[in-house]
């Protein structure tokens, strides 16, 4: 067994940041990479909206930025991923599916989300070269082009109103003859003359080589005719929800629908004494990699306070 004051799930931008303060702490954190370890800005290529890179960042490059400023304070590292855990108790208890465990005093939970995606074998070959899951993130890559956003939820239409303001056309595939999303949002997007429905299609296959300067087109098929075509485009965004990288906490934790985990208002505290929670395992509507930076600071110190006012500091 091995026991450490403050265990990090996750190493995305808030478990990295939760690692930086606890570890100028003296707290000595030992974060569990997960199966991704840097997160969702691994599959990332520029990053230009992050504070301090004017001339903008791969993904990959600024995570490694990111573990190396935590490791140089002396935070350590273990490559694994948790199928279980014990934490209404002190210490807590962190299972492997090897059969091994740790245990600790503190534990913040920065396992974050992954984006769902069409499983397509193209699509992740594509990503971050034409394919996104984010525009927020990656919008303004595609000045004056011909974009396409799959879905027909709220999220979708958020990312298809936003892609309006680069792009020159945005054509919205969706699977049914309906939207789900909310009648505000459906407005929006049905009103604006940039944004083109398509109802009835899916999405295929993505088409277009990496060294080729990526996507080129797109195939969609006709879900009541099932007759397939090719749609030329400059970029995918693929807008189907996010799935929060939670499961393994069971019921430990209280979760919403989505599998999000609740915390306190104000604060990173859950309903159990020293487990705090950040990033995008918590955070369903902004999923920056600058406000999950944020929260894993907020629960690096609201986890120092805690240790300090029980006598574990």
């Amino acid at each position: 067994m091995t026991h450490h004051k403050v265990v990090i799930v996750g190493s995305g931008p808030a478990g990295l940041t939760a690692a930086l303060y606890a570890s100028r702490a003296n707290l000595a954190p030992h974060v569990l990479d997960g199966m991704q370890p840097g997160g969702q800005l691994t599959i990332t290529t520029d990053v230009e909206n992050y504070p301090g890179f004017p001339e903008g960042v791969m993904g990959p490059e600024l995570m490694d930025r990111f573990r190396k400023q935590a490791e140089r304070f002396g935070t350590t590292f273990e490559f694994a991923e948790v199928e279980s855990c014990e934490m209404e108790a002190h210490p807590k208890k962190l299972n492997f599916s090897d059969g091994s465990f740790v245990t600790c005093d503190v534990l913040i939970i920065a396992s974050g989300a992954s984006a769902r995606l069409l499983g397509l074998e193209n699509e992740s070959k594509l990503m971050g070269y034409g394919v996104s899951a984010c525009a927020t993130c990656d919008g303004a890559f595609f000045r004056n082009a011909k974009v396409v956003v799959v879905g027909g939820g709220d999220t979708a239409m958020e990312e298809a109103s936003f892609l309006t303001r680069f792009a020159s056309e945005v054509h919205v595939m969706h699977r049914r003859d309906s939207l789900r999303a909310s009648k505000p949002m459906q407005e929006r997007v049905l009103s604006n003359d940039k944004i083109t429905m398509h109802w009835n299609k899916v999405v295929v296959d993505c088409l277009g080589e990496v060294s080729e300067g990526g996507l080129k087109a797109i195939v969609i098929e006709d879900t009541l005719s099932g007759e397939r075509e090719e749609f030329a485009c400059e970029g995918l965004f693929i807008a189907i929800g996010h799935t929060p990288n939670t499961a393994w906490t069971g019921d430990a934790l209280p979760k919403d629908e989505a599998g999000y985990l609740d915390h306190q208002p104000d604060s990173s505290k859950t309903i159990h004494e020293g487990v705090f929670v950040c990033g995008d395992a918590t955070d369903h509507v902004y999923r920056q990699a600058i406000t999950a930076a944020g929260t894993g600071c907020m629960a690096a110190i609201d986890a120092e306070r805690w240790l300090e006012s029980t006598g574990r500091g």
